[in-house]
């Protein structure tokens, strides 16, 4: 069976990135197919496969400005031939989904989100701003695209419950759930005292609301360790006080060590699955977190962590006050919960998923529950 795996590009190496190198873990013989790729920004055992890249990547700067190509992406991902694969994978956050396979093969979506800037998180990049005007008749289209090309797909593997409710509603589909796994060998327990600090551990971006954070670690007179980079270090750094500390972004064994030692890890954002707060429970601090998107699918409330719903710095002080007030939270809980998305465990329901029977294509959405479905396993 000939093999080919579409992944949105290859120039950094992130949570999809990990996936990836462990899907083609599986497949050593497959192809590659990236919009852009740059030789050594990812991993040795992604560049062992024969990579193709696609047109966009020879022009000047691509590497660099690859975003501003975005009207060109949907043309790119279908100029590739594909008529010679039996089964191929998409990886996919933006518009990898969107290949052209030919009849007898199978596609199998990887799916982390519908693409955020064009659904539900429009408003969180554009919203309010000169380029709005100019992307918006763009993004219309490109919504467009991104339901007709769905149909492109013969099965979606979500990463989360979240995503997958997503999916059901932008794409009328609905998908297994597969989430994605932590590296177990990297986030490993430590014998270290804890001390009495907060943590975040983000990029500084606007979606991931770190001012919630530390607007609630004001208010409650408690240190806290911001550790990440971003564009939104400069407002976020004039809302915090001297309570506050901002890290940058730090060697994994400071990682590590801010992990081990917090009194629990803040997540304020809402993701569509967040490997973060599996990485502190693999070290066994519990987490604090806004109660929607992928948590749901780690963070066991009142045993791993605590789940808080509104979004709000009075709903997270409510959260730390009951942390504070309550019985510590067992280590050896954590630990356990993050040893149930392991990279080993990831690769076997995969193939068992890909082996099994097929979901209907699509339901109703009335038919919609509002209670997250099961993990699949």
């Amino acid at each position: 069976m000939k093999v080919a795996i579409i992944h949105d590009w290859l120039l950094h190496y992130r949570g999809g990135e990990r996936v990836l190198e462990a899907i083609a873990e599986m497949y050593p013989d497959a192809d590659i197919f990236t919009l852009f790729y740059k030789k050594g920004t990812t991993s040795a055992a992604i560049d062992r496969h024969r990579i193709i890249p696609s047109f966009l990547n020879s022009l000047p700067g691509s590497d660099k400005y690859y975003r501003w190509l975005l009207p060109l992406f949907p043309m790119a991902v279908e100029r590739w031939d594909l008529s010679g694969y039996d089964l191929v994978i998409s990886s996919s956050h933006c518009v990898a989904k969107g290949v052209i396979v030919p009849p007898h093969a199978q596609h199998v979506c990887y799916l982390y989100t519908p693409m955020r800037y064009a659904w539900d998180q429009y408003w969180n990049y554009f919203g309010g701003k000169l380029v709005e005007r100019l992307m918006f008749p763009f993004l219309h289209y490109l919504r467009m695209w991104d339901v007709t090309s769905s149909a492109r797909v013969d099965r979606f593997f979500a990463i989360s419950n979240s995503v997958a409710r997503r999916a059901q509603l932008y794409y009328g589909r609905t998908s297994d759930v597969l989430p994605v796994f932590v590296d177990l060998t990297a986030f490993s327990p430590m014998d270290v005292p804890v001390e009495d600090f907060y943590l975040v551990a983000s990029a500084l971006v606007p979606y991931k609301k770190i001012e919630v954070a530390i607007e609630a670690c004001a208010r409650l007179n408690r240190r806290l360790v911001v550790i990440g980079e971003g564009p939104e270090l400069g407002r976020l750094s004039a809302l915090a006080g001297s309570n506050v500390f901002f890290t940058g972004k730090v060697p994994l064994e400071t990682l590590r060590k801010a992990y081990a030692t917090c009194r629990a890890l803040l997540f304020p954002g809402e993701e569509d699955f967040g490997i973060v707060p599996l990485e502190a429970m693999a070290m066994g601090r519990p987490v604090i977190a806004f109660g929607r998107g992928g948590v749901l699918d780690t963070v066991v409330d009142g045993e791993t962590g605590i789940l808080y719903d509104p979004n709000s710095v009075d709903g997270l002080v409510e959260a730390i006050r009951e942390l504070e007030a309550g019985p510590a939270f067992s280590p050896a809980a954590c630990q356990a919960r993050a040893r149930e998305f392991t990279r080993e465990k990831f690769q076997q329901r995969f193939r068992a998923l890909l082996a099994g029977p097929e979901r209907p294509a699509a339901r109703p959405l009335r038919e919609l529950d509002s209670r997250p479905p099961e993990l699949s396993h």
